[in-house]
């Protein structure tokens, strides 16, 4: 399944001419070109699966639209501000890795080990420096630790307690492990162990940010908490720079979420990219594309993209992906894939 809020064509659109700013956004590729960059944008996600209206009270639904909402705000708020789309992008996804209702920091899933095993990666496509850290297990909030590693390393991945220890060198805030745990995802875990099996549910849960500042620099950020019952060590998509996280000025930046496995398989984030740059693709077609492939393995899951001209894209073949957009002109967030 795709959905696709941004530079997708639509022929009777481009005829008619756009009269909305929601047309607008639904203009052919010809229109889209004339369109003028947005003094800033910012999208995030916060992970794609099997999420549909059957299995969301309106309770439910509502929680997650103004968690959306924080997290939104809180990017919004430095890139109004003249700030980098670097730190608008880490300001973005703290937020949801501070509340349980997400797979990041604070509500991570459990490994096998009923411990909690935590990953991140953030990219400035000014200059394409990228920091990671993988299997943290005592890093409050991993993207300052990913963002740590970019700006006070020479390096590029910290994994395990190397990247608990040189967070820690860094001054970050460091919690016991049980800081991350929810009733909700123990549960989930007894049930994967009982049962031998995980559900599409228990192999998804990611946030992630993409944005574009007043000087169209653009930045991504990916951080989640992994799969559900885990093996310990085992490193998703999420903290490796090219699968989940991309950012390249005048290209596009990009944040995905989905089965990890097929994603680093896919290099889905670099790919991306790489269609645009080199192949002159729009970043529609181009995230379509990669994730034909991921599914053509047998993997799912979702990416938000911005590209260098501002424009966007929610792309996912999954049934549903918790997102949303925050520019000057307005707001909007989503969570089904009808």
């Amino acid at each position: 399944m795709r959905v696709i809020i941004g530079a997708l064509a639509v022929l009777l659109t481009a005829c008619a001419g756009p009269s909305t700013e929601t047309e607008q956004m639904l203009a052919t590729p010809e229109v889209v070109e004339a369109v003028e960059r947005p003094e800033w944008r910012l999208v995030i996600h916060g992970g794609a699966g099997v999420i549909t209206r059957e299995r969301l009270t309106d309770e439910q639904e509502a929680a997650y639209r103004a968690a959306l909402e924080t997290a939104l705000e809180a990017g919004a708020e430095v890139l109004r501000n003249g700030g980098s789309a670097v730190d608008a992008v880490q300001a973005a996804v703290i937020p949801m890795e501070d509340d349980p209702l997400f797979n990041a920091g604070h509500g991570a899933v459990f490994t096998a080990a009923a411990e909690h095993e935590l990953d991140a990666s953030i990219m400035d496509g000014r200059d394409r420096n990228a920091g990671a850290v993988a299997g943290v297990k005592r890093v409050k909030n991993p993207i300052l630790a990913a963002r740590a590693v970019m700006d006070q390393s020479e390096h590029v991945m910290f994994a395990g307690a190397g990247a608990d220890a040189f967070a820690e060198d860094q001054g970050l805030e460091l919690v016991p492990n049980s800081y991350f745990d929810t009733e909700r995802r123990r549960q989930s875990l007894e049930r994967v162990l009982r049962e031998r099996a995980r559900t599409d549910a228990d192999r998804h849960g990611t946030v992630g940010a993409v944005a574009i500042d007043k000087e169209g620099n653009l930045a991504a950020a990916t951080t989640t908490g992994g799969m559900t019952a885990k093996a310990a060590g085992r490193i998703g998509d999420s903290p490796l720079v090219g699968a989940a996280t991309y950012a390249q000025n005048g290209v596009c930046a990009v944040s995905a979420t989905g089965h990890g496995e097929y994603f680093i398989r896919v290099a889905v984030a670099k790919t991306i990219c790489a269609r645009v740059e080199l192949s002159g693709e729009t970043i529609g077609p181009a995230a379509q594309e990669a994730l034909d492939q991921v599914a053509a393995l047998g993997g799912d899951g979702g990416v938000i993209v911005i590209g260098g001209d501002g424009q966007y894209e929610y792309v996912f073949n999954s049934k549903g992906m918790y997102r949303g957009m925050i520019d000057p002109k307005g707001h909007h967030t989503a969570i089904f894939g009808d």
